[in-house]
């Protein structure tokens, strides 16, 4: 059973939140400096989901997630130092500076990528929550992935295969509605998501994934359920993604006034004003928060331009074959 919400609580989610959007706009500025190169795909606005879903998992379960992984890292408590380090390709990253941003790994957090090919990771994770369960472990696994990985062949297996095996593995849909630049209308014949759980018995429910709280009680109840009963959940996260698909996307998919109707269901504003309301926070300690952030991206960016370059004879090092 998870802990009810709390003032110290709150303002811990409140830190992740702000984290992940502050490191994320860091990440693009130094992305137009050339200091990240390859794709970046960032997380600002999907902030809610990564935190209210990770806050109700152990530090036993297991964690995968797809190429947007950026946010997930965060909250799972990966350092920044590292994360921006591996971003940048030098040595000190979390992956040696080999995945960059699309790749980020973390044993000793359980925290299992970072995976870019769509939907490649879900029956990993069914993979993994077997392990589990053949080893009479009680941790489960806990997947991110977005509504285009739903569309996937893999998605249908991985819930087949769970179902049918009854492991305990927690499906997270991030659905932010364009699967890289495709409405969902386009790709799903049936756009609530969450319906697709019913075909293979596997129970499941849709939250609004702008609202923080909700996004608790939602994960909060399927993680217990999981845990429980050692069979699947599919939890549906509807919410936005307020930048581009990455920073090649042109945008032209989507109507700017669009985006700026979701923006104004930010998810950091609507948990400020709970805080707020709540008297567990002040104006004076958001705008301390911002300060004590903006100064450990900072050290995460000076960390990372210090940060060392493989050495070109050990480029061949993890790699099977010369050939």
């Amino acid at each position: 059973m998870q802990k009810p919400m709390d003032a110290k609580k709150g303002l811990l989610l409140l830190y992740q939140m702000l984290l992940i959007r502050r490191f994320e706009e860091k990440a693009a500025e130094q992305y137009t400096k050339a200091k990240i190169r390859g794709f970046l795909h960032l997380y600002i606005g999907e902030e809610a989901v990564a935190v209210g879903v990770i806050q109700a998992l152990t530090d036993e379960d297991n964690v995968l997630s797809t190429y947007r992984e950026h946010g997930h890292a965060l909250a799972r408590g990966i350092d920044p130092d590292v994360i921006m380090a591996e971003m940048y390709g030098k040595v000190e990253g979390c992956s040696r500076g080999r995945g960059g941003s699309m790749h980020l790994f973390d044993a000793s957090k359980k925290f299992y990528g970072g995976n870019a090919i769509v939907a490649s990771h879900l029956p990993i994770a069914v993979g993994m929550a077997l392990a589990s369960k053949k080893q009479k472990k009680t941790n489960i696994t806990c997947c991110f992935f977005g509504e285009g990985a739903a569309a996937e062949g893999e998605f249908h297996e991985a819930m087949n295969l769970a179902a049918l095996w009854k492991v305990p593995v927690l499906f997270v849909c991030e659905n932010n509605l364009y699967a890289m630049g495709t409405p969902i209308e386009y790709s799903h014949s049936v756009t609530e998501l969450e319906k697709k759980g019913a075909a293979y018995g596997i129970e499941a429910a849709a939250v609004d994934g702008m609202d923080l709280l909700a996004v608790m009680q939602a994960a909060n109840s399927a993680v217990e359920k999981v845990r429980i009963s050692g069979k699947p959940y599919l939890l549906v996260c509807n919410t936005y993604r307020f930048r581009a698909h990455s920073m090649f996307d042109a945008e032209l998919y989507r109507d700017k006034n669009e985006v700026e109707e979701w923006k104004k269901r930010d998810p950091i504003p609507q948990f400020e004003q709970f805080l707020l309301q709540q008297q567990w926070i002040t104006d004076q300690e958001i705008a301390a928060f911002e300060d004590k952030i903006e100064a450990k991206i900072e050290k995460a960016v000076a960390f990372a331009e210090a940060g060392t370059w493989e050495p070109l004879n050990q480029l061949t090092k993890f790699v099977y074959s010369e050939k």
